[in-house]
């Protein structure tokens, strides 16, 4: 079975870092794109930053500048280094996966996994 881990997430104050982590594990076969998406009780879910195969990156304008998304390959692990953060910045962060792979001798394509999410608290 495929499972995507995510760590990295804490308390952190207003202006400061933090580097979320996100593996994947299993018999996977490619990833193409992976994603940090965030939610939290006042909002709904929200795409933060994907990154695919090739390296193309996409983000929303909320975190523009002060984000980036990273992934190394060989790894099955994407990144998200996360500066300047602000107390709007609080949330689950959830990584998500488009990949391809096997179970029981079948194979899936273009299946969305989702990790169980990492909370990342901006407070004084």
């Amino acid at each position: 079975q495929v499972q995507l881990v995510e760590s990295g997430g804490g308390l952190v104050q207003p202006g400061g870092s933090l580097r979320l982590s996100c593996t994947a594990s299993g018999s996977i076969f490619s990833i193409n794109t992976m994603g940090w998406y965030r939610r939290d009780p006042g909002k709904q879910r929200e795409l933060v930053a994907a990154i695919t195969s090739g390296g193309s990156t996409n983000y929303a304008d909320s975190v523009k500048g002060r984000f980036t998304i990273s992934r190394v390959n060989t790894k099955n692990t994407v990144y998200l280094q996360m500066n300047s953060l602000k107390p709007e910045d609080t949330a689950v962060y959830f990584c998500n996966a488009d990949l391809d792979y096997s179970d029981y001798g079948r194979r899936y394509y273009g299946v969305h996994y989702w990790g169980k999410g990492t909370l990342v608290t901006v407070s004084s």
